[in-house]
């Protein structure tokens, strides 16, 4: 006997990467944190934090947060969401929009939660395979005709990119909801933040897990046209975020300087690593996030991301089609990177 719906007894579940005790002795390059810390301006916020707003309910709107992505973004207060990391807000798009006969589509492989909260909510998945390159095949896409198309750009495992002019063609051919998640944009060239007031069912949403060194915070915000986001409203818990997160994200949030200077030191690092490991014999695909997807030489990826964790580096093994040959590298600092390249080297001859 189980007390579980039939679906929650079939799937599978979403299985984090690998989060070893604080202070463990490893180099962590597996879930695509910032390896910095974050802005000294939102750990200020949480030094002076008051105990009494821990007795109260928080902000069911989150306007602090509103209040800085409005005057960063110049983005109209009523076209912003906030949410407990993107996830959440995920996760209130498709319980929002999607069911049994209103399906879920994507391009594969890419975020894989974005197939359990399919699962969860019993919405069928329409997967369509990327190409070797990680194009976006748009057609396919538009011809699956589902009542939300999900992209992520950067892409996970990919770090690829879509254009403002494919997400534009996307945005104005399919019936149903485009989600851009933009969780690494702080790391890209292009975003497609200018398009919001373009397309009435385009929905951006962001996160200050990456760029921001915010993961342990669980923010994020969603982009779109008020009358989308009215629906959601009514799907969204309604003390979503805790009074802590609020406050020190809209911090960090107006502390744009310090994350660009720290998103372009990761960059430059995401550089020096892809040429290390071409000049290696990796093939290392293009990518415009905070970490890169490589196939080794021999194209023995589990058998490297064992024996990385063996000398305790930890980096991500997808076994899974087109991925059980390749590795997901975040980039850390320069000492890391140094001794992520040097264990490499000893370990491929």
């Amino acid at each position: 006997m189980s007390y579980f719906r039939t679906t929650i007894d079939r799937m599978q579940g979403y299985v984090p990467g690998e989060q070893p005790l604080p202070g463990s002795n490893v180099i962590k390059l597996n879930t695509n944190e910032n390896p910095y810390p974050p802005s000294p301006a939102a750990v200020e916020v949480l030094r002076r934090f008051d105990p009494e707003l821990l007795r109260r309910y928080p902000d069911p709107y989150s306007r602090r947060v509103v209040e800085a992505v409005h005057r960063t973004f110049d983005v109209p207060k009523d076209w912003i969401m906030v949410g407990n990391g993107s996830d959440e807000l995920l996760s209130i798009i498709i319980r929002s929009c999607c069911g049994e006969s209103r399906c879920v589509v994507y391009p594969m492989p890419t975020y894989v939660l974005y197939r359990t909260l399919a699962e969860m909510q019993d919405t069928p998945c329409r997967e369509i395979p990327f190409d070797d390159a990680y194009t976006i095949p748009v057609t396919d896409l538009v011809a699956a005709r589902g009542a939300v198309t999900l992209i992520a750009s950067p892409n996970s495992p990919s770090g690829s990119v879509g254009s403002a002019s494919v997400l534009a063609q996307l945005a104005g051919q399919l019936e149903g909801l485009l989600v851009v998640d933009e969780a690494y944009v702080d790391f890209a060239e292009e975003s497609a933040l200018g398009l919001l007031a373009q397309y009435p069912n385009l929905v951006i949403l962001r996160t200050l897990s990456k760029g921001y060194s915010l993961a342990g915070l669980r923010l994020g915000f969603a982009m779109a046209h008020p009358d989308l986001l009215n629906g959601f409203f009514k799907v969204k818990d309604s003390y979503n975020v805790n009074a802590a997160s609020c406050l020190a994200g809209a911090a960090a949030i107006e502390d744009q300087s310090y994350k660009t200077i720290n998103a372009h030191k990761i960059v430059a690092t995401r550089m020096r690593l892809s040429e290390a490991l071409t000049i290696m014999g990796f093939r290392v695909w293009p990518s415009q996030a905070n970490f890169i997807l490589v196939r080794p030489p021999q194209g023995n990826a589990e058998e490297l991301y064992l024996a990385l964790k063996e000398r305790g580096i930890l980096v991500r093994y997808f076994n899974q089609p087109k991925l059980d040959d390749k590795l997901r590298i975040s980039i850390g600092t320069d000492e890391q990177t140094d001794c992520l390249i040097r264990t490499l080297a000893e370990l491929i001859k």
